[in-house]
């Protein structure tokens, strides 16, 4: 980039907050009364949020599309923790009237009539055929690639943040999102969580699609966050490494063999920090295995083995924390518009955003 873009960070203009504080544990009853939609909730990491967030008071609406997994795991987290405000819904992400459903069922479900958190979670990793080994082109009408992973990662994350965007900004008795907003004053939130991979940030050979929808999360993120604050949404992306979980095949568990592998509790410590926190606007981190590590006078991190009382465990890694601290032509026009069309709706917008919010409330019940 060219050093006068340096002259131009976009930082404070598009609402980022500093940094990711890694070494900070957010109070988890700042969930507590946040309506919560999290789509793959029958298992792996969208488990593990349930979980956490209904022991923590939290109104939790699971999705998935596995209704017998789904729905015992919502009836076994009530028993357990007590929380009977826990809804499982039925819902194929890459239907698209599937995920209206959902949405709106969670507003009806809602004891305030909104939406707090949004959590795309649901994804695949495996289809049918290797799609860098195609087979049988040569015949008359040759099969098409299985594109499942695509429908499921990609076209279902769309459409999950697409909801999500409407419905967030909706949200009655929010505000805009705020980097220096007061957690515990803060009781109505418009937050997207979306899940990636490091797939999203290296390519892994032989899981072409996978990499392709897990960089597309990663690109939809980046362009999310740098215009989602003219609805006041905050937007947070999570790129787990190999975690144990069902969605790791046999064929990935025997190729880590011998390495390490994460472990989801840390996966929802990190969605924890960004789901109680409404202070963390537009950050990403990548979660890992647990590993000891020390930091040099240069910043620079370093594997360390046996005793050291400077050394600290580590699972969870800031990712992309320098994007808009300068910027080009075009990033920096677009911005400024997106702030002037903020200026303009002022009041008149906050006004046209709750009555918009109190008729789709007054709608729900007639629907």
């Amino acid at each position: 980039m060219a050093p006068e873009a340096a002259k131009y960070p976009l930082v404070d203009a598009i609402r980022q907050s500093p940094p990711f504080d890694i070494t900070h544990v957010p109070d988890d009853s700042w969930v507590k009364d946040k309506v919560i939609v999290i789509t793959g909730a029958a298992s792996g990491f969208g488990a593990g949020f349930l979980t956490r967030w209904a022991a923590a008071g939290a109104v939790v609406v699971a999705a998935d599309i596995n209704v017998a997994k789904g729905d015992q795991l919502v009836r076994d987290v009530q028993r357990n923790t007590g929380n009977s405000r826990l809804y499982f819904v039925h819902c194929d992400v890459t239907d698209w009237q599937s995920q209206v459903n959902l949405f709106r069922e969670a507003v009806k479900l809602s004891p305030h009539g909104g939406i707090d958190v949004v959590v795309a979670n649901a994804g695949i990793a495996t289809s049918k055929g290797l799609f860098e080994d195609p087979k049988a082109l040569d015949v008359t009408s040759p099969p098409p690639p299985d594109l499942s992973i695509l429908n499921v990662n990609l076209t279902g994350v769309a459409y999950t943040a697409h909801l999500a965007l409407w419905y967030l900004q909706r949200n009655p008795g929010s505000s805009a999102a705020n980097p220096k907003c007061v957690p515990s004053e803060t009781y109505r939130d418009r937050h997207l969580i979306l899940m990636a991979s490091i797939a999203g940030l290296v390519s892994l050979p032989g899981a072409a699609l996978y990499n392709a929808s897990k960089h597309a999360v990663v690109g939809l993120y980046r362009s999310l966050r740098s215009g989602s604050f003219v609805h006041g949404v905050r937007v947070n992306l999570i790129c787990p490494y190999f975690i144990d979980t069902p969605l790791l095949s046999l064929t990935g568990r025997a190729i880590l063999a011998g390495g390490r592998m994460g472990k989801v509790e840390d996966v929802v410590e990190a969605a924890t920090r960004f789901a109680a926190d409404p202070c963390v606007v537009g950050r990403a981190v990548s979660v890992g295995p647990k590993i000891k590590v020390k930091q040099d006078a240069d910043g620079e991190w370093s594997l360390v083995e046996g005793e050291d009382k400077d050394a600290e465990q580590r699972a969870i890694w800031e990712i992309y924390l320098h994007d808009f601290e300068d910027s080009d032509v075009f990033q920096r026009r677009i911005v400024t518009l997106y702030n002037r069309i903020v200026e303009i709706r002022g009041w008149t917008g906050w006004a046209q955003d709750l009555v918009a919010a109190v008729a789709y409330r007054l709608r729900s019940y007639w629907t």
